[in-house]
């Protein structure tokens, strides 16, 4: 056995990684590899540190042959070792038990197709804050005599419009998120990722830092520029130009929301495979009575639409139920998730 296959051996036997192994010997995860690819050969206080770690002896490592006695200890050490150590790693284990295992070929896919989709998926998020814009400035300019339109067409055609946009904005959501659905489970379930996999997806990670802290920031401040318009029209006290600011304002919101999307789902799908931030074991319990409450919650919503848009003529009241809608999920969401959190701790 050579001395590349003994470390191989003594690591698994501990059920260690590569990177576990490293942290032990204060080296780099790549160091180990190549030990254990046969490309280096550790320096003699390595050997000498590994020996102790595993509890053997530097001749078992660096000899060839003889070794029978030497492997009849082993084995009784690593029989107590097992004994020893997993009552009080009874966690450890059933969390590794219980952990989807991720390749590195499906890690890349997964954010391969992030990236596409996260696009797409702000798009039609995008859509859903535009879709009010028509109604809401048809219904003004039809109230104020600028178009010849009855304040009834107008907002008939202002409602048409917005439920195609909504119509379009969902179907993009829905088909987009077919095909992230194969990978729900890494929002939901403990992960095991393949040796090599983390350092991946922190080099692109640390790669799309700069674009994502640029998203935030200009969807910052479109979000808080979006203020302005209405300023603006209040002082000038011109009704027009106050219906128009309204159109402004949602413009310039969709844009910073389409922003915190796109960057946010690139983000989201570093974290996921990480096990950080929103997607910690922890978090990953909580979400489950979250996603329970988003679905409670929008079939409220949708209940509500069709109440007042079938049983009103309020048009503009249903309009902006949706965007309402959404700015209310996000607080709810928010303090929900702190209190479940809170109560996990």
């Amino acid at each position: 056995m050579t001395l590349a296959e003994k470390i191989i051996r003594l690591r698994k036997g501990r059920a260690w990684s590569q990177e576990e192994l490293a942290e032990r010997l204060e080296i780099s995860r790549q160091s180990v590899s190549k030990w254990e690819g046969g490309v280096s050969i550790p320096e003699l206080d390595k050997i000498v540190r590994m020996s102790e770690i595993f509890g053997v002896t530097t001749d078992y490592l660096l000899k060839e042959g003889e070794e029978a006695e030497q492997e009849r200890k082993l084995a009784e050490a690593e029989a107590t070792h097992r004994t020893e150590e997993i009552p009080c790693k009874e966690t450890t284990v059933s969390e590794k038990e219980a952990s989807r295992f991720v390749s590195v070929s499906e890690a890349e896919t997964f954010m391969k197709i992030t990236k596409k989709v996260s696009r797409w998926i702000a798009f039609g998020v995008f859509l859903c804050i535009l879709s009010p814009i028509c109604l809401i400035m048809l219904g003004g300019l039809a109230e104020n005599k600028i178009l010849s339109l009855s304040e009834d067409a107008a907002g008939g055609l202002g409602m048409a419009i917005l439920l195609v946009l909504v119509a379009i904005a969902i179907a993009i959501l829905i088909f987009q998120g077919f095909k992230l659905s194969k990978y729900e489970y890494m929002e939901k379930e403990p992960l095991l990722l393949e040796e090599g996999t983390m350092e991946l997806v922190k080099e692109k990670e640390e790669a799309f830092e700069p674009t994502f802290r640029l998203g935030i920031m200009v969807g910052v401040i479109l979000c808080i520029g979006g203020a302005i318009p209405i300023m603006v029209a209040g002082f000038l006290e011109n009704p027009i130009m106050e219906v128009v600011s309204v159109g402004v304002v949602l413009f310039l919101l969709a844009c910073g929301v389409y922003l915190f999307v796109w960057v946010g789902m690139i983000k989201g799908s570093f974290q996921k495979l990480l096990q950080e931030g929103d997607y910690t074991r922890k978090n990953k319990e909580a979400s489950k009575v979250l996603s329970v409450f988003a679905g409670i919650y929008w079939c409220i919503v949708t209940a509500i639409f069709l109440t007042v848009f079938f049983r009103t003529e309020n048009g503009k009241a249903s309009g902006l139920i949706w965007p309402v809608a959404g700015v209310l999920f996000a607080a709810f969401y928010l303090a929900l998730k702190g209190i479940v959190t809170a109560k996990r701790k």
